[in-house]
């Protein structure tokens, strides 16, 4: 904890992605139950999520010049320099404007100037990399600071500690079978019989749609219901019928989705793959092809650790879900034991452990401020 009576004052940086907006914001609701009276000023652009997300959640948005990085040689490259100086001032005349005591960085557009301001300035830095591949941006940030947490064992930036990633409480305490009922209640499911729970994330994903409505009929036929969020962008029809075959184009709030549901078939994003696993619901994962493999990293330590099923996006079919995972949906003692297993896979209190680390840095911080101004006295 900071010194009695002091508020500290943070900048988290975030931005650009939910992927890298909720952990931020997530740590930020934690930061304030620990210290309700930290100053938190949250870093982002207009060119992402950041205007849309960061002020529904009650924390002061700043908007800074996107800084992305490149990770080819081409002109933008060539302008990165002019771009990534630009960025830094701008961060940094927000860490003058808030005298921000620690940046806490996420990823993203923001995270780097916001490091590199705050390294500028002798402020302490804590990187967090909810991926299992961490991206650039966190790659040379955690070259600037000993603070450095990822959600799982294994990602290679120095000093890493692993701790999960920052959740919600209302998905990190969430108790499935207390709020099986009225779940299912709400999306008019029947009480009894496996779900399958469908998501594509925010935007869905045409593969999956495609895949799970060719193969409607077949779960159907196996007893099993489905919870299908086909994202905002995509039309899915299916025929009426018993057991039902839920579509909803999106869902706010995801824990009454993950209360319903005994399996998910998904996508494998760093929030989704923690957030099934806090809440212990496996999952068969169909990682985005894209971005060199991030998404089957992030899956992988629970397929290992037998929490979930992996399938690659050219392989999910409707004949994949008839012989794959049908079998899996219609055992119960192979439910119940992949449960078991991606529960104990979570990390429900990342947020919580981010929190209390990022308090301590700026207690070390005063407490080093301190001593050096009773050695000047002296």
């Amino acid at each position: 904890m900071t010194a009695a009576g002091a508020a500290p004052r943070v900048v988290v940086a975030g931005g650009h992605s939910a992927g890298h907006i909720e952990p931020a914001m997530n740590l930020a609701d934690a930061l304030l139950r620990l210290e309700p009276t930290a100053e938190i000023t949250a870093l982002g652009t207009v060119r992402g999520l950041d205007t849309a997300l960061i002020p529904g959640r009650g924390y002061p948005l700043e908007l800074i010049p996107p800084a992305p990085l490149p990770r080819r040689l081409d002109r933008a490259l060539l302008r990165m320099p002019a771009t990534l100086a630009e960025s830094v001032r701008a961060a940094g005349a927000v860490l003058d404007r808030t005298r921000a005591e620690v940046v806490v960085g996420f990823g993203g557009y923001v995270a780097l100037p916001a490091c590199l301001a705050a390294r500028r300035r002798g402020l302490p830095i804590v990187v967090h990399e909810a991926n299992a591949s961490p991206g650039v941006a966190n790659r040379l940030a955690a070259r600037m600071t000993t603070h450095v947490f990822t959600a799982a064992p294994g990602v290679r930036l120095p000093h890493a500690t692993p701790i999960g990633i920052p959740l919600r409480p209302a998905i990190s305490g969430l108790d499935r079978a207390a709020l099986r009922a009225a779940a299912r209640r709400r999306f008019g499911l029947r009480p009894d019989g496996p779900v399958l729970l469908v998501t594509g994330g925010s935007q869905g994903a045409a593969t999956i749609n495609t895949a799970v409505s060719g193969a409607s009929a077949a779960l159907r036929g196996s007893g099993v219901q489905i919870l299908h969020i086909s994202g905002p962008r995509h039309r899915v029809e299916v025929p009426e019928g018993d057991p039902p075959h839920v579509v909803v184009p999106y869902v706010d709030e995801m824990r009454y989705a993950y209360a319903a549901a005994d399996f998910a078939l998904c996508r494998a994003g760093a929030m989704t793959c923690a957030e099934l696993a806090a809440v212990g619901l496996p999952a068969a994962y169909v990682p985005l092809p894209l971005r060199g493999g991030e998404q089957r990293s992030n899956a992988e330590p629970l397929a290992a650790a037998g929490a979930a099923l992996i399938v690659d996006d050219a392989e999910l079919d409707p004949a994949w879900i008839e012989t794959t995972l049908i079998p899996v949906l219609t055992d119960p003692g192979r439910i119940a034991d992949t449960a078991a297993r991606a529960s104990a896979a979570g990390a429900p209190a990342a947020d919580v452990a981010l929190a209390r680390h990022v308090l301590a840095v700026v207690a070390e911080r005063r407490a080093l401020a301190s001593a050096v101004g009773d050695r000047r006295r002296w």
